[in-house]
């Protein structure tokens, strides 16, 4: 059996991300700053940019996510922190559902997974979502939040899976909040203090 290691995204992992990001769908033209960009600003952006842009980031400090290890091979990553710091969040339509305010720092999202081709299908959205929870509880999260898709309403291809899929989310605890199209859920997990 595999063994899964999940690690904070510091300045040392950065080119790790990079490996999972190429061949992980869009992962490495979106360079993980959809959520942080306004559209007309990532359309404006060249992947370049991008890069630097999450280069920056990840140097300032504070750790905008995970990276997962298959036998210490940069294999899968996930998004996790406070809304606040991806805006993008609110001022997408499909998210206004959400109960909690987006300025509440207390909430954070979980909002984009990469895996990368040859790693898929071994559990590391779940072992990716686990971690998440722990960094965000630690971090001092009240709740986390995420948008999956469902796809039991609607087949997805898997470059558009990066929001993570429903059940994977309901395995872990989270329950549904919303459901602003059929297909698209708003989910939440409240964390003890």
């Amino acid at each position: 059996m595999a063994e899964i290691s999940i690690q904070a995204a510091t300045p040392d992992r950065f080119d790790d991300i990079q490996y999972a990001f190429s061949d992980g769908g869009d992962a490495a033209g979106c360079q993980c700053m959809w959520w942080l960009l306004r559209a007309k600003d990532f359309d404006a952006t060249t992947v370049d940019e991008r890069r630097d842009l999450f280069r920056a980031e990840i140097d300032s400090g504070s750790p905008p996510g995970l990276v997962a290890y298959l036998d210490g091979t940069p294999a899968a990553w996930v998004r996790v922190g406070p809304r606040t710091r991806q805006p993008r969040l609110a001022h997408t339509r499909n998210y206004a559902a959400s109960p909690d305010p987006f300025d509440d720092p207390d909430v954070w999202a979980v909002s984009c997974f990469v895996v990368r081709r040859e790693f898929r299908g071994q559990g590391l959205n779940r072992a990716l979502l686990d971690a998440a929870v722990d960094f965000a509880r630690d971090g001092g999260a009240r709740v986390v939040e995420a948008y999956p898709i469902d796809v039991q309403v609607q087949k997805t291809s898997t470059s558009d899976l990066y929001h993570g899929a429903l059940t994977t989310f309901e395995a872990a605890g989270f329950h549904e909040v919303a459901r602003p199209k059929p297909h698209i859920a708003i989910v939440q997990r409240a964390l003890a203090g």
